[in-house]
């Protein structure tokens, strides 16, 4: 796993809702982005668990197989161990550190625009 990675509270806190509205103007919208990222690092994680057990798989049995399994399962412990993804995701939302966009916000915007344009092209023409 990454050491890179800050330290998340892995308890309950009580949040502001005002705070997930800030970058999106909807609450709704910000559970979508914090969805969609806690899936991503959910996925992540899992790859990268699955990558470290996969070093242990062999296809003889030896007399260290119970090393090997008390390997695996301090890996497993340290993975379950770890903030939950949405515990992650939130903190990165909160520290600003998600991008996201609204590709059918952004184009109901330009639309918006290009119809004020318009109008100010007929009242000046």
């Amino acid at each position: 796993m990454e050491e890179k990675k800050k330290k998340v509270v892995n308890t309950t806190i009580t949040r502001n809702t005002g705070d997930f509205s800030q970058g999106t103007e909807n609450i709704y919208e910000t559970v979508a982005v914090l969805t969609k990222r806690a899936n991503q690092i959910a996925a992540e994680e899992k790859r990268e668990l699955h990558n470290k057990i996969d070093d242990f798989k062999s296809n003889n049995d030896t007399v260290d197989e119970m090393y090997e399994n008390r390997e695996q399962i301090e890996i497993v412990r340290r993975y379950e161990m770890q903030p939950k993804p949405t515990l992650e995701a939130t903190e990165e939302y909160l520290e600003g550190q998600i991008y996201f966009r609204n590709p059918a916000k952004n184009s109901l915007e330009e639309k918006q625009a290009e119809a004020i344009d318009e109008e100010i092209k007929q009242v000046e023409g």
